[in-house]
Order: structure tokens, then sequence, then C-alpha cells
């Protein structure tokens, strides 16, 4: 057999066989696939560590945040997000303060950079504004775009009086969006809140109080939380203007205070002011209008302005009295015929017998015998009383608006001490009243009056001025006034209030004013677990038909706070239960019912 002869170098191949060259070239593509595909898996991890790390350091960074309360620089996107100012709220967490992004009303003569800043005269564009906002005053913006100096026109417009601005087609006239402080209640609180000026600075009230904490980082973030309840204080500003209105009074002030705490549930000030809107005239009056003894709209009358409050300080003599033990039965009875001492007269307003015993003095009103039972106790006692209240010193709260007491230095002489017994030659303010009153009623603890809500840590031991013992005797007492005597206008079904009247002729040139009375009623409810002390005062109250043409608390303070305490008290919690009451049966055989006097 012969052998095929082949070229050199050629080499035979199977049938079937795959070429060498072929599985090189599949060898390769495999590989180059298996690099493919690690490749992949590294960016993938890769990616995934990122996202791991920032989900790492997110999760740490909200764990410090959580736990040490601090803030982080936001950088001027996140600043721009944060107020400027910070909330302030009510204790439920009602706005009563916050910083508005709103558009102002803003004169730019450049904005044209050729020709004349107007393209009408300034008294077309005036005209033209006045359509818009008709209370501006047209020689003043007539001035103002004459000048040729920019300046606002108007702060804090709506997004519609913007757009009719715009129609106008002054491009001088801008209208830029701007940060203001704002007051969602309006007027109301205005004497607590206080404002915030052009600058941006706080005045008056906790605004200005506040003014560090709120304008901090924290305090930007976080609202300052006060111990008003604005439905409270609401309610409480409406029925001060009613009493106004029916009595024909110059001004009216008031306070509810809870008892226990000494936190400020409602304080107001009449006449009021807007913080959206502050005028000068609410800041100050003129020369003519502070001689006839006007106050600006922005003074606070019950925490700046003291005055000589009266017969409600009565109920602090008898309480003092007891605890000295100068007054052992309450039905001892006092001769009540006037009372000369030296040059002085002691008279009550009418004839009230001749004789009463502490319940009935307290009911009708008799400055006879409490000047008698001052005039016992003495005048060291007495004053140490009004010492431990204190009725010696500014009133305690955060407000900057705090008057200080005409408060009789030294050894007081047996005059001053009679008089003082029954609210004269003593002036203090409402707020110092309202801390008494919770002392009397609340077990003998005084604690100074807070308008920062309180936590029941953080709420202050005080200190005991009256035996708990002869706190509850007040109250049985004070709740007879209301029953029986001078409060009885302020009876409320169901509520159980106790009180005392004071109406105090106003000091003036030459001696008291016989026709300008402050009128008050001080009081707690319910008097068998008394929780809120409540204090109305009117200013200078006429007689009208509505109170029967007389000017007396019993007439006007009283009544407000008779339509006050039934419209608050659910809203604390408290509701009308006509089954209970505070038990007086041991007094109530001391008191003949009858008319009562002031």
């Amino acid at each position: 057999m012969n052998a095929l002869a082949y070229p050199i170098g050629a080499i035979p191949v199977a049938r079937g066989a795959i070429p060498t060259a072929a599985v090189a070239g599949r060898r390769k593509m495999v590989n180059v696939r298996q690099r493919s595909l690690l490749v992949a898996k590294l960016r993938s991890l890769w990616v995934l560590g990122v996202f791991v790390l920032v989900g790492v350091c997110a999760l740490g960074r909200i764990t410090y945040l959580g736990a040490t309360g601090a803030t982080t620089h936001r950088g001027e996107l996140g600043d721009a997000l944060i107020p400027a100012r910070g909330e302030i709220v009510d204790r439920n967490g009602v706005a009563l303060a916050r910083d508005f992004r709103v558009y102002s009303l803003w004169f730019n003569p450049k904005a044209m950079t050729e020709g004349p800043p107007l393209i009408h005269t300034p008294e077309e564009v005036a005209d033209g504004l006045l359509r818009i906002f008709p209370d501006l005053n047209r020689r003043e913006v007539i001035a103002q775009l004459s000048s040729g100096k920019p300046g606002y026109i108007r702060k804090s417009i709506l997004p519609e009086e913007a757009n009719r601005v715009h129609a106008l087609g002054e491009p001088a006239l801008e209208y830029p969006l701007e940060e203001t402080r704002f007051y969602p209640q309006g007027s109301m609180a205005a004497h607590v809140l206080g404002y915030v000026d052009s600058d941006g600075k706080g005045h008056i009230g906790m605004e200005q109080v506040y003014e560090k904490q709120l304008t901090s980082m924290e305090g930007r973030t976080h609202p300052a939380v006060l111990s008003l309840d604005f439905r409270v204080q609401s309610a409480l500003e409406d029925e001060l203007s009613k009493a106004m209105a029916l009595s024909h009074a110059k001004g009216a002030g008031g306070v509810v205070l809870d008892a226990d705490t000494g936190e400020v549930l409602a304080l107001a000030s009449l006449p009021a002011f807007d913080p959206n809107h502050v005028k000068p005239s609410d800041m100050m009056v003129t020369p003519q209008q502070a001689k006839e003894g006007e106050v600006p709209h922005g003074f606070n009358r019950v925490t700046n302005q003291v005055y000589e409050l009266g017969s409600t300080f009565k109920p602090i003599t008898v309480a003092a009295a007891l605890d000295a033990g100068t007054i052992t039965d309450l039905s001892r009875r006092w001769p009540a015929a006037p009372l000369h001492v030296g040059r002085f007269t002691i008279h009550d307003d009418e004839d009230l017998g001749p004789t009463l015993n502490v319940p009935e003095m307290l009911i009708h009103s008799s400055n006879i015998v409490a000047a008698q039972i001052g005039d016992e106790l003495g005048g060291d006692r007495l004053k140490k009383t009004m010492e431990s209240l204190g009725m010696n010193e500014r009133p305690q709260i955060e407000l900057p608006a705090r008057g200080f007491p005409i408060w009789p230095s030294g050894k007081w002489p047996r005059l001053r001490t009679m008089t003082v017994s029954f609210g004269h030659g003593l002036a203090v303010t409402p707020l110092h009243l309202a801390t008494a009153y919770a002392a009397l009623v609340n077990g003998g603890i005084w604690r100074p009056a807070t308008l920062d809500k309180l936590d029941p840590s953080e709420v202050p031991a005080g200190r005991r001025v009256f035996s708990a013992a002869t706190s509850a005797r007040l109250r049985q007492l004070l709740r007879m006034i209301v029953e029986y005597g001078t409060g009885r206008k302020a009876d409320a079904p169901g509520f159980r209030i106790g009180g005392k009247t004071g109406s105090a002729e106003k000091p003036g040139v030459g001696g008291y004013r016989k026709h300008a009375l402050i009128t008050t009623f001080a009081a707690a409810f319910p008097m068998d677990k008394p929780r809120y002390v409540v204090v109305a005062m009117m200013d200078e109250p006429q007689g009208t038909p509505a109170t029967s043409f007389q000017r007396t608390a019993a007439w006007n303070a009283a009544p407000a706070v008779g339509r006050l305490v039934p419209r608050i008290g659910p809203l604390l919690g408290i509701m009308p239960d006509e089954t209970r009451d505070i038990d007086i049966s041991d007094l109530r055989h001391l008191v003949p019912q009858g008319d009562s006097g002031e």
C-alpha cells in the first residue's frame, strides 16, 4: 500500500475535530467574560460600600443629635428655611407670635438706569397707591416719591395688593418678599407678648424678655412656651371689654392665676394695642394727657400701675388676725359707729347697724370694723403679713414692666395701720393682689407669679404666710361674701365662686378724687377646692343704666367675673356642679340675709 504524500508542514485533521485556532479564540472570550463579571462585581461592591458608609454616618449623626439635642449649621439654604426669630406659643402649643414671610412696598428710585425714577408724576403714582391703600397719607407719599430717596412706603402687604401695585406700571415700586413678626391673635395678650421693632428687636413684653433665647439657633427651632391659655385669655379680654363698655370705664385689667403653681393663665390690660401695627401713640401720651391721668395703650395696668385696692384687703387683715390669735371667735361683735382717730374719722358709706361680727363686716364691707381689727392686730404684725405677701416690692413676674408699690416705710403709726386694714394708704398692682389671694385660699402658701409653663417638678415650694386652718376659714368667708354680700353678682351656679369687692377713690392733686374710682373684685373658684384666682379691675367706671347707675365693684367688676368663670371653668376642667359646695353651715347663723353694702 502506497503511503500518501502530504506537503511539508501540513497536518491531517480528522473529520469532526475543532481546529486549534478556534479553541484558542473561545478560551479568550471566556477569559474576557470572567474579567467583565469580576469588574462588575467590584463596582457593585464599591457602590454598596459607599451607600453603607453614608448610611452609617447619617445614622451616627441622627443618634448624636437625638442624644445631645445639638443643632448643626445648615448653610445658606438651610438657614433660609429657619425663621430669624423663634415662635412664642401658649401652654397648648397655639402660636401667639411667629415670623412670617410677606410682601412689602418699597420705593427704589434707581430701578430705571436712564431717565427719571418715575414714569408718571408723584401725584399720579400717589393717587394710584391710595386706590389700593386708602389709609395712606397722600401728602407723605408724594413727598417720599419726590425726594428720590429709597424707603418703605408700606410694610406687610397682601399678594393681591402686590399684583395691583404691579399693574400701575411703575418699575420703581418694588414688592420684595421679606420676613416680619406676625401675631396671629392680633391685639390679644399684647402686654404679655410685647412687639418687635423694624430692627428685629423685642420690646416691653416677653419678646424683650426672651430676646436672646428667640434669636439663638436653639430658640429659632424650638418655640418658647408660655403659661397662658389663649382660650382663657380671649375670654378674659372679652368680658373686661364688655364691662368697660357697660360702665363707660376708661380702662380695665385682669388676671387668671393658678393658685397652686403661680402660673398665669391670662393677663389683660385694656385698652390694648396691636403688636402687628404699633403706633407711637401706643407707647406714649402727650403732656396734657399725662396731666389728666391718661396712660398709653402699651402701659400694663396689671403689673405696672399701682392702686389702692380698697376693701379687697379686708380678708387679708382678717386672716392675719386669725393667725395672730387676736380673733378667736367669729361671732364677736364690734362697734360700727363712725371711728374718730385724731383729726380723722373712719366711716362707712351707709349705716350698717350698731355692731357687726367678722362675717358681717366682710359681707357688708365695713371700714369701721376692719380698722378696729387692724388696730387690735397692730402695725408690726400687719406689716409683716404684707411683706410676706410681697407687697413691699415689685411683683415677681418675668415682664420688664413692674411697678413699685407705694409702701409706707418705717414703723406704721396707728392711723396708717387702720387705713391699710381696709385697703387705703398702701398702693400695689392687681398682680400683687392675685398672688395674695392665691395664698389666702390654697392652704396659706405664697408663690410668685410666672409666665413660663411649669413642669410639676418646677413648681416653687413658696413660703407659708397663713396657716392651713386660717386658709380653710377664709375660703368659707369668701364664699359667704358671694352668697350674701357685695359679691352676689359674681355668683355663677355650680362654680362655687368666693371673693371680695373693693372700691377706692383715686388720689389726685389736693386729695382723693371722689368721683374717680378704682373698682376691683378678687375671687377664687371652686371654693370647696380652690384652683384658680381671678382678679378684675375697672378704672373710673361710671354709673350707667346697665349698672343701675352704680359705680362700685359690686356692679361692674363682680359681674364681669360672674360671666367669665362659666366660660373658662369647663376649659380648665372644672364643670358646674350644683350638688357640691363648701360647707359654711357653722357660720351661716352669724349672717342674717339682707341687703349688702360696699
